[in-house]
């Protein structure tokens, strides 16, 4: 997997579903082998049961989005961390990692994905620490998952919009974990936040979580390298109407409500306990 999940084609329509068996295999175009890996096409975002104390906004029937419909300067950036000392096969290590993805980030950020391991097409809601005291909700769909790899892609209103590939690979007898992002900021909001705090709390974000899973995987003092490349200092300016989407504002005005979502709670106990 590269940091560009999708080749030949637009970079955010998955390869068509396999062939119905209706249709006549002699005439009909070869499925790809790796078909099965990639999610299916979506076309709205569908989260399913969640926990109660998760803050449901910005994903139910939003669309994908990868960085061709973001805003900002092109970023590839790679987080990397060797397992020195640890004999462990790099298909190993994306099952560690698929099957408690969450465990391994800081506190700062809550996964909720689906109990079992990560799978093409699962959808997750993502709780997330920002300055102000307030929670971002966004979401992420997985693209592609193989034994060696997984790739997410952001929703609209996302910080970014983006492909994130997480791999595991031997190199010079040495496994490797890696998480690789290709981003722009989602629109001009989040790419005038991106200096100032976004890139830092992001790069803080990911050395935390490859840190974290070398420990789970037995490796005592962990040293994550990251490097970042533009790869497009444009920005794109047709895209700047994506700031309706933007999931901070809609958090922060979320959070502002809620002593008038309490107090229209109370009015209704109140109203149903006289009516009894």
């Amino acid at each position: 997997m590269t940091s560009s999940p999708v080749a030949g084609g637009d970079p955010t329509t998955p390869p068509a579903d396999p062939v119905p068996a209706a249709v006549d295999p002699a005439t009909a175009a070869p499925v790809p082998r790796d078909a099965a890996f990639w999610a299916k096409r979506v076309t709205a975002l569908q989260l399913g049961e969640l926990p109660p104390e998760a803050i449901n906004l910005n994903v139910t029937g939003k669309r994908v989005v990868g960085p061709i419909q973001g805003f900002g300067k092109l970023w590839q950036k790679t987080y990397r961390v060797e397992l020195h000392g640890v004999d462990t096969a790099p298909a190993d290590v994306i099952a560690t990692w698929k099957q408690a993805f969450g465990s391994f980030w800081p506190p700062s950020g809550r996964f909720y994905g689906p109990l079992t391991a990560i799978a093409p097409g699962d959808v997750a809601l993502l709780n997330l620490a920002v300055p102000g005291g307030v929670k971002l909700s966004t979401g992420i769909l997985v693209l592609y998952a193989d034994d060696e790899s997984f790739s997410f892609m952001t929703p609209e209103g996302h910080m970014f919009a983006a492909w994130i590939t997480f791999s595991a690979a031997v190199h010079d007898g040495v496994t490797a974990a890696q998480a690789q992002v290709l981003l722009r900021a989602n629109d001009p909001l989040y790419e005038l936040a991106m200096p100032l705090v976004i890139q830092r709390r992001e790069d803080r974000f990911w050395r935390q979580t490859l840190a974290n899973l070398a420990r789970h995987l037995g490796v005592e003092e962990p040293e994550v390298t990251m490097t970042a490349v533009c790869v497009d200092r444009r920005r794109q300016w047709s895209r700047a109407v994506n700031v309706w989407h933007n999931a901070g504002i809609r958090s922060v005005l979320y959070a502002a409500a809620a002593p008038l979502r309490a107090l229209g709670a109370a009015t209704r106990r109140g109203g149903g306990s006289a009516g009894g």
